[in-house]
């Protein structure tokens, strides 16, 4: 049990499980504001222009039926709802993930131009680093190779 619990700690806290975490729980406040956003201020226009609210856009599969009571004031037969096809709301889904979608798209977008820019400027760094950097001076072992190839060089 130990060695579960050991395996489990080291798993659990590793740097791609956090980040991993704190990813869903941003996203899912994301996607609550994506969804209001859609709702109460995108879908309201589209009401208003088109004089159609999409959430409440339906096909009644089964119509309903009304609650039936005797003189009494007893009820012999409950209420049944209609069955409903609610493709307004699906089509609010739809648009709400397209939203969410293209808002990711950006994001990921200047996440990728923002790490460029900054290996860009790393490179340059590294290169100005590189070209300001004095050549080192020769080992004793190759300042003695190079005066016996010139002394080769020489009885030729």
């Amino acid at each position: 049990m130990a060695k579960f619990i050991e395996e489990f700690k080291e798993f659990a806290f590793k740097g791609n499980v956090l980040d991993m975490a704190v990813g869903v729980i941003i996203g899912g406040a994301f996607g609550k504001i994506v969804s209001s956003v859609v709702a109460d201020l995108i879908m309201p226009l589209v009401a208003a222009m088109w004089d159609v609210n999409v959430s409440d856009l339906k096909i009644e599969l089964k119509p309903g039926v009304p609650e039936v009571v005797n003189e009494a004031g007893e009820v012999v037969t409950e209420a049944v709802e209609a069955v409903t096809w609610n493709y307004g709301a699906f089509c609010q889904n739809v648009l709400d993930f397209f939203i969410i979608a293209i808002c990711l798209f950006f994001i990921i977008k200047a996440i990728a131009k923002a790490s460029a820019l900054r290996k860009k400027k790393a490179d340059a760094a590294a290169a100005a680093e590189a070209a300001a950097a004095p050549e080192p001076e020769p080992t004793k072992e190759e300042v003695l190779l190079t005066e016996i190839r010139d002394l080769l060089k020489e009885k030729k």
